[in-house]
């Protein structure tokens, strides 16, 4: 029987997107654990209140700085630090109280070459990595950081068939081209969903694509996408399940990723995906086999994989039921208890 441990999540991000889904879905799954869980998060942001029916410690702090974030983590036993504001708060709990910390790296992007962020880094624990292409990241900042790689979960999404039946029938007739993400265009490329649906509007007016999320190009996007009547913007939902069983394929044609864990959910549907292979995107999506991959930035491949798929329906079904396969690896349950034995090598090494 293993001793309870009192962990401290720090996700002070605004708003709730891939990493914030993640950082619930772990904690949701720890509570099944010996394990008492503290959040510190942003108030007035979705995550908080997305766990409040948990018997979890939730501790808000109103700017999401270092020092705030970093006093909020005070009386536990470790720190998981899940995005890069939480960085410098784990590591100034450590200086402070001895308090170990891991880190999450979600995202490919160069880390700041300054003294204190190679400091946090290699006073962590362990940087955990959603991919080892994000791991490769890590170690190209600092070979000295420690580094291990465990990989995102499906969301385990819920399906009313009801709810989704009726969004087949807002689009009867139609092959449903899907695509879930924050409308983050330098990001996730939802300019070249637009570059296709204009070039296939005359020619293949039964392509149809959905784009559900929100975002901070929302505007952009839309006045981008005025004049396209074969492209819906749903908004945030809080059943993405319903949307993911109503598609016929899911697009994510990102410039940028840590590896796109929507792409697991979209999977646990059976659908077939086109993915631009970026940064962690091929741990999931394995060309031919789990998805196709394209190039980021060419939206003629996109439409090439999307005219392909469409007038495969074999394929399609073969894709899917292959993804569908794969991503039952990757469940809360799997994630939670690599996540708890870790948690526990660590503690177990910072006593020697």
């Amino acid at each position: 029987m293993h001793p309870r441990i009192r962990v401290a999540h720090i996700n002070v991000a605004r708003d709730y997107r891939g990493g914030e889904r993640q950082t619930e879905l772990l904690i949701r799954e720890l509570t099944r654990h010996e394990i008492d869980q503290v959040l510190v998060a942003r108030r007035n942001e979705p995550l908080a209140r997305r766990v409040e029916d948990l018997d979890i410690e939730i501790r808000l702090t109103t700017k999401g700085d270092p020092l705030t974030a970093c006093a909020a983590t005070r009386g536990v036993d470790l720190v998981h630090a899940h995005e890069g504001r939480s960085v410098y708060a784990a590591y100034l709990r450590s200086v402070i109280s001895g308090t170990p910390y891991i880190l999450m790296r979600h995202v490919n992007n160069p880390i700041g070459d300054h003294w204190f962020a190679h400091r946090a880094y290699r006073c962590a624990a362990c940087v955990c990595a959603v991919a080892p292409a994000i791991a490769d990241v890590v170690r190209d900042f600092d070979a000295a950081v420690r580094t291990t790689v465990i990989v995102p979960s499906s969301s385990n999404l819920p399906v009313d068939t009801a709810a989704s039946s009726a969004i087949r029938r807002r689009f009867e007739g139609k092959f449903l081209v899907g695509h879930v993400a924050a409308l983050d265009n330098a990001q996730k490329g939802q300019e070249y969903i637009f570059a296709v649906a204009r070039e296939l509007k005359d020619t293949d007016p039964d392509i149809h694509f959905l784009l559900v999320g929100r975002g901070p190009d929302e505007g952009m996007l839309k006045a981008m996408a005025a004049d396209l009547d074969n492209v819906e913007f749903e908004g945030f939902v809080d059943n993405v399940g319903d949307y993911l069983a109503a598609f016929d394929m899911f697009i994510l044609p990102s410039n940028r990723e840590g590896i796109g864990s929507i792409l697991l959910d979209a999977m646990d549907r059976r659908l077939a995906i086109v993915a631009a292979g970026v940064a962690g995107v091929p741990t999931l999506v394995r060309d031919g086999e789990t998805g196709l991959l394209i190039e980021p930035g060419r939206p003629d491949q996109l439409k090439e994989a999307i005219l392909r798929l469409r007038a495969q329906p074999e394929l399609r079904r073969a894709l899917g039921e292959r993804g569908f396969v794969f991503a039952r690896d990757f469940s809360p349950v799997a994630m939670g208890e690599k996540y708890v034995e870790l948690y526990r090598e660590v503690l177990s090494r910072n006593k020697t």
